[in-house]
């Protein structure tokens, strides 16, 4: 038999009063065709699937099972739905298996991430290559962090995961630490200025590209801290992103501050050296909605970015905790 006679059975009946799991009860019935042995079969009283079977009588407006000298013999309409009805519920219990238990290697699942150009760098694109071999079914679709948009972005499910400093999350979403960032400057291999134990005065007067996400800004906190101890920067050069920094230092005698996960892997054309003085980093950890806390893909997604994480960090602290 066809399914769409059964979604036509469906269709007839009043889905708004239909308690699904009467379904399950008169699978259970038509396989077994006999009260008392569906009723073994769904760990419920005899009462109750008798009960259940009368509501089932009702909604399709047929006897289903007719009592016989042995059990019972299912009806004309009955046997028309037995073979659609277990094709329909079999569906069902593989969606849920599935979402229950992820396999990243069969997984068909797109995931999409806020976070800034250089957490997608640092973070992302580890994820991304790991992706290609563990899970080759899942996307990554990249959005630029809006901390203002985030709440509402996430609760329309437009965003699944962001990456962020966890303490300017909205208090109602689930976060877990990811690392803590500091500052390095860095500049081109060899750099003839560039070395340990430089003082504040001379990185003053060093050629230095900083970032200004807004746009055109030349002045940073790094800057107020600065002219707290009498100084101010050359600053030569304000880019609106991370990622074009490392290129324009390695091919100049420009310096820059920069968070020091954005420029490891890449001591072939860049060198660098801590801070001359005390420079406040950053917490980054992952940002996510209640909704999809549960989801055994995205939950393997999270999972997966802190052992990344973890493999990569020498002296970590302890397992991240999530609130």
């Amino acid at each position: 038999m066809k399914s769409p006679n059964f979604s036509a059975t469906i269709h007839f009946m009043d889905s708004k009063r239909l308690d699904l799991n009467l379904l399950v009860t008169l699978e259970a019935l038509l396989v077994e065709q006999n009260v008392t042995k569906a009723a073994a079969r769904l760990h419920l009283s005899q009462p109750a699937v008798s009960a259940q079977l009368s509501r089932l009588r009702d909604e399709f407006d047929d006897p289903l099972l007719i009592p016989a000298q042995r059990g019972m013999n299912p009806t004309a309409k009955a046997i028309e739905l037995l073979d659609p009805l277990r094709r329909a519920l079999d569906q069902v219990r593989a969606t849920v298996a599935t979402h229950r238990n992820f396999d990243p290697a069969k997984a068909q699942l797109t995931v999409t991430i806020a976070c800034t150009d250089y957490l997608q760098a640092a973070v992302v694109k580890p994820l991304v290559m790991e992706l290609r071999t563990r899970a080759p079914g899942v996307r990554v679709a990249l959005r630029n962090l809006d901390t203002p948009q985030l709440e509402a972005q996430m609760a329309r499910g437009d965003v699944d995961l962001a990456l962020m400093t966890p303490e300017i999350a909205p208090p109602s979403f689930r976060t877990r630490h990811l690392f803590d960032e500091r500052y390095v400057l860095i500049g081109r291999r060899n750099h003839p200025q560039l070395r340990d134990g430089i003082t504040v005065e001379k990185f003053a007067q060093l050629e230095h590209v900083i970032v200004s996400l807004g746009g055109a800004g030349f002045v940073t906190p790094v800057d107020n801290a600065l002219l707290a101890l009498g100084h101010s920067r050359n600053v030569v050069l304000s880019a609106a992103s991370f990622l074009f920094v490392p290129e324009i230092v390695s091919q100049s005698d420009f310096v820059a501050l920069v968070p020091e996960r954005l420029v490891h892997g890449r001591a072939d054309k860049l060198q660098w050296i801590d801070c001359p003085f005390p420079v406040k980093g950053f917490a980054v950890g992952m940002v996510w909605h209640e909704r999809s806390h549960g989801h055994s893909g995205q939950r393997w997604i999270r999972e997966t970015v802190v052992a990344l994480i973890n493999a990569k960090t020498s002296n970590r602290r302890g397992p991240a905790e999530e609130r």
